[in-house]
């Protein structure tokens, strides 16, 4: 019986190189626990046919005599906004429906060529179009800890794959808390890396200045040598850099004493913040209160920007190339029809509030505007990182809510994204890793910022507070 709950990448290469399993029995045993749970938590939205194929052609590679390569025959999955040639993708949208991808992400043809086994697609939000995987067109991602509570969003699904030990690792994405969200309602590590450290070619887009696809985990070390193979400069994507190596550490991490006074932050995750100050000062941490004056702007500006950038990638999704399509009486009837019955209602209200702030007479007084303040926010960041390593916060304000709790309130539902999307607007990386759980035994998260380029400095830290 292999003991998937403790399994981490290196003890399951170990295991797979030393022939303890193989990788066809390991596929089989992930195979089984997805059988097993994954109607009930609807975080799978396709289990390949192939899985067991893909893990003999891993088993003949090892027995070939490739030893060194840690992902061979390793389980995992991908967000259905990442492509894989020849396999569907759709954003969990209706209007993608019976889409096949034509090529593969830049992270996923990577990681075929290192000889992953690719269980499935996850669920997700809608084009990542929300915080609670509520607004997938196939049903919402049930948490693996209270089957009434969200797995959080938009990576919803590949959180609780994780957390329910249905694959090894997976990819997701995160444009304001896609990833490190669902880490913390799921209790496992997520990781959203500077923007540009990993390339975006072949992710369905939502908002480009903010998109980042990033590794979810159970532990700090996996998501490291997950980051350290996908990341990396590619000609594909013009805004791709090469990660810094680290500096030396100031042991110094910052708090930030006004964000904690932030409305309807749940007593528990409060405490729990407090808590695991005490715990890096154990470790022999220095902890400096901070001021970032411009994060309290950090809201309004990403629900300025993101719109109007989901504005103009949603125009390509018309009925016309592919996916779906709903006939009218004439072209713009098709585009009514089609836009009109197969988009959700979250991604018409972003289009909507995208479209407004990009108009003739409100540019300049929203978009505008908003660039600005994000780039004093940026300026904030780059001040702080010359006092301390990290910048730490709670990850969400309140644990996995009630499924249906937030849905009919847009505001509180974007609420929820308080601590995240400050991260996306200055592009520096962000980790969640679990911290603790409630006395009702649900997962908390912290969250760690640190210096654009440098993400290797969250790992460091990370592996650290791991081990207190």
């Amino acid at each position: 019986m292999i003991d998937l709950k403790n399994l981490t990448i290196v003890s399951a290469h170990k295991a797979l190189v030393e022939g303890k399993f193989s990788a066809r029995e390991l596929a089989e045993a992930y195979l089984e626990n997805i059988k097993k749970k994954n109607k009930e938590l609807n975080a799978y939205l396709e289990v390949f046919d192939d899985v067991l194929e893909q893990a003999d052609k891993a088993d003949a590679r090892i027995k070939a005599g490739e030893k060194d390569n840690l992902f061979l025959g390793i389980p995992i999955a991908i967000k259905d906004n990442i492509l894989i040639e020849g396999r569907r993708a759709g954003a969990a949208s209706k209007i993608l429906e019976g889409y096949v991808a034509p090529w593969s992400a830049t992270v996923t043809k990577k990681l075929i060529e290192k000889g992953v086994v690719i269980l499935g697609r996850t669920n997700m939000d809608e084009f990542a179009m929300g915080g609670s995987t509520e607004n997938s067109a196939y049903g919402v991602v049930k948490n693996p800890y209270d089957i009434s509570r969200v797995a959080g969003g938009s990576s919803g699904g590949s959180a609780a794959v994780i957390s329910a030990d249905m694959a090894l690792f997976a990819l997701g994405s995160d444009t304001g808390g896609s990833i490190r969200e669902p880490a913390a309602f799921c209790g496992v590590v997520g990781m959203k890396p500077s923007y540009g450290a990993v390339s975006r070619h072949g992710l369905i887009a939502m908002a480009s200045s903010l998109d980042q696809i990033g590794p979810f985990a159970k532990t700090v070390e996996d998501a490291e040598i997950i980051l350290k193979e996908i990341a990396g400069m590619d000609i594909y994507d013009a805004t791709t850099i090469k990660l810094l190596a680290p500096k030396k550490p100031k042991k110094k991490i910052g708090t930030v004493p006004a964000l904690l006074e932030t409305e309807g932050l749940d007593p528990e995750v409060k405490q729990n913040f407090n808590e695991t100050v005490e715990k890096f000062k154990k470790a022999g941490y220095e902890i400096v209160s901070i001021e970032l004056p411009h994060i309290a702007y950090s809201l309004p500006v990403y629900y300025i920007i993101c719109p109007a950038e989901v504005s103009s990638n949603m125009a390509r999704f018309d009925g016309m190339r592919y996916g779906s399509k709903i006939n009218g009486t004439n072209l713009l009837g098709d585009y009514m029809n089609t836009r009109g019955q197969l988009l959700g209602a979250e991604v018409k209200r972003r289009i909507m509030i995208g479209t407004y702030v990009l108009s003739s007479g409100y540019y300049d007084s929203y978009y505008g505007k908003a660039g600005m303040v994000r780039e004093l926010i940026k300026k904030d960041f780059e001040k702080a990182f010359e006092k301390v390593d990290a910048v730490l916060t709670p990850t969400t304000p309140s644990p996995a809510f009630k499924i249906g709790e937030k849905s009919n309130n847009p505001l509180e539902m974007y609420l929820a994204d308080i601590f995240t999307v400050t991260a996306n607007l200055a592009g520096i990386p962000a980790i969640s890793i679990p911290s603790g759980l409630t006395k009702a035994g649900l997962p908390l998260g912290i969250q760690l910022m640190g210096p654009y380029g440098e993400d290797g400095v969250l790992f460091e830290i990370g592996k650290e507070f791991a081990k207190k």
